[in-house]
């Protein structure tokens, strides 16, 4: 599904969307936000890149950080929670992880790590390896995968 597709999808549902993300930076909301008449659905976006601002911004909760790091999948659950209750969309997408270069034995580049959260259905959250490809890549394939999860989202919701 292409992005004028989802945000046709989004406006005939009536869905706002939000997007909460780290390592794309903006990304996924610069893609939603390059189409004309995206206003009708793109709600907001948050660029939360530091613990703190994930934290002050979407409440993630210091607990998780933590226990689990910025890179996972519970932190990913909470960024998109954190969207939905900061702001007034019905469905929001979460990407964080490790563009590169670098990464660790424990959290390698390439991991990404989603949630997407809907009112009134439970969050989604997963990883994806997408390897060492570079920073750039990691980023776009990142970026690209977060649509097509609020793509689903948007078959999910009525």
């Amino acid at each position: 599904m292409t992005v004028a597709e989802i945000l046709d999808r989004a406006k005939s549902k009536g869905v706002m969307i939000a997007t909460a993300e780290s390592c794309t930076g903006g990304m996924v909301a610069a893609a939603l936000t390059d189409i004309p008449g995206s206003s009708a659905v793109v709600e907001r976006g948050f660029v939360t890149y530091t613990n703190t601002a994930k934290q002050q911004m979407l409440g993630v909760q210091g607990e998780t950080l933590v226990a689990h790091g910025a890179v996972s999948e519970q932190v990913a659950g909470e960024m998109a929670d954190g969207a939905l209750a900061h702001s007034d969309a019905r469905l929001a997408v979460s990407v964080t992880g490790i563009a590169g270069p670098g990464g660790s034995e424990f959290k390698p580049e390439g991991r990404v790590c989603f949630g997407l959260a809907a009112k009134g259905h439970p969050t989604l959250t997963e990883t994806v390896e997408f390897g060492a490809l570079g920073r750039d890549n990691v980023r776009v394939a990142a970026r690209d995968h977060a649509l097509a999860l609020l793509a689903q989202g948007l078959g999910a919701l009525s």
